[in-house]
C-alpha cells in the first residue's frame, strides 16, 4: 500500500519537483566557487548526459513497439502541415524584419517553438494519459526526419550571416538527433528479434522510464536556467518571450487535440524536444532565443503535471468520473 501511495504522489507531483529541482541545481552552482573554464565543463556533462537520458527513454518505448506498429496516420499530415507551415510563415515575416529588434527576436522564438519536434518523453506521457505510444513514436520519427531537411533550408534565410552550407547544416542537426533517436530503435529492434528474453525483460522494466524522465527534466532544466541567466535580458523582452512561449504552448496542444486523436495527438504535438529547441537558437540564431526553450518546458510539463493529475483522479474515482 506504501508503494501505491509513493508510486501516485510521484505521478502528479514528480513533474513538478524536478522543474524546482533543476532549477535550484543551477542556482547552487552560480553560488560555488567554480571557475568559468569549470562551469563550462559542467553545463557540457550536464547536456550529454540529458541527451542519452533521452535515448534510454526512447530505448524503453521501442522496445515495446513492434516494427509493424510504425504507421502513419491522417492526423500526423495535419499536425505535420501545422508546423512547417507556420514555421515557413513565420521564417518569413523574420526576414521582413530588422535584425536584433524586440519583434524580430520574438517571431525568431515562436518560429523555434513551432516546428521543434516531439519530445522524446512524448510518449511516456501519452501513454501514462491512455494514449497510443506507437503513433506518437511514428510522429516523432516523422517530424525529426523532416526537421533534419527543413531546418537547414530556412535558417540561412532568417540568419545570412551563418556560414555553414547546407549539407553541413544537415549533418550538425543530423548528429544531434539521430544518435539518440536511431539507435534506441535498432537496439530495441535488434533485441526484439534476437533476445526475445531479454526484451520481455525489458518491458517489464519499461515502466521506470517515466522516472528516467523524471531525471531528464532535472537536467533539461538546469540547462534552461542556465540559458535564461546567460541571456541577461530585461524585463520587457523575457516577459515578450514568455508570452511568446505561452502562446505557442497552448495554441499546440489545443489545435493537436482537436485535429487528431485527443491526447495522443495533443501530447505528440505540444510536447516538444526543449533541448534542440534551445540548442537551435543559441546555436544558430540570436542566443536569447533560446531562453524560449527553457521557458516552453516549463509550460509543456505545468500541463503534463495538470493533466496527470486530472488522469489519477479519475482513476481512483472511477464512479465520478463516468
Amino acid at each position: 500500500m506504501a508503494e501505491s501511495r509513493t508510486a501516485a504522489f510521484l505521478r502528479v507531483w514528480m513533474l513538478p519537483l524536478a522543474l524546482v529541482l533543476g532549477i535550484s541545481l543551477r542556482l547552487l552552482v552560480g553560488l560555488l566557487p567554480i571557475s568559468e573554464d569549470g562551469a563550462e565543463t559542467l553545463h557540457t556533462l550536464v547536456s550529454e548526459v540529458q541527451r542519452w537520458g533521452i535515448a534510454v527513454l526512447l530505448l524503453c518505448q521501442f522496445v515495446k513497439i513492434s516494427p509493424h506498429q510504425m504507421c502513419l496516420r491522417r492526423w500526423h499530415l495535419w499536425l505535420l502541415l501545422f508546423q512547417v507551415g507556420f514555421f515557413l510563415a513565420l521564417a518569413l515575416l523574420a526576414r521582413a524584419l530588422v535584425p536584433g529588434t524586440s519583434p524580430r527576436i520574438l517571431t525568431e522564438c515562436a518560429m523555434l517553438c513551432l516546428i521543434c519536434p516531439t519530445a522524446s518523453a512524448a510518449g511516456v506521457i501519452t501513454e501514462k494519459l491512455g494514449g497510443n505510444l506507437a503513433e506518437t513514436v511514428s510522429y516523432l520519427v516523422l517530424i525529426n526526419l523532416v526537421g533534419t531537411l527543413l531546418i537547414p533550408s530556412i535558417i540561412p534565410m532568417v540568419s545570412p550571416s551563418a556560414e555553414l552550407s547546407f549539407w553541413a547544416y544537415v549533418f550538425r542537426i543530423a548528429m544531434k538527433i539521430f544518435p539518440v533517436l536511431l539507435l534506441p530503435a535498432l537496439v530495441a529492434w535488434t533485441i526484439r528479434y534476437t533476445l526475445p528474453r531479454l526484451q520481455r525483460r525489458l518491458m517489464r522494466w519499461a515502466g521506470a522510464s517515466f522516472y528516467v524522465w523524471g531525471v531528464t527534466l532535472t537536467l533539461a532544466m538546469t540547462l534552461a536556467t542556465h540559458a535564461l541567466l546567460e541571456s541577461h535580458l530585461g524585463i520587457w523582452a523575457l516577459s515578450g518571450i514568455v508570452a511568446v512561449s505561452l502562446l505557442c504552448c497552448m495554441i499546440q496542444y489545443v489545435f493537436g487535440r482537436k485535429a487528431g486523436k485527443g491526447v495522443t495527438s495533443a501530447q505528440t504535438l505540444g510536447q516538444k524536444n526543449t533541448g534542440f529547441l534551445i540548442w537551435l537558437g543559441y546555436t544558430y540564431l540570436t542566443p536569447v532565443t533560446s531562453v524560449a526553450g527553457g521557458l516552453y518546458a516549463i509550460w509543456q510539463n505545468l500541463f503534463n503535471s495538470w493533466e496527470l493529475y486530472r488522469s489519477g483522479k479519475k482513476l481512483s474515482n472511477p464512479e465520478k468520473s463516468g
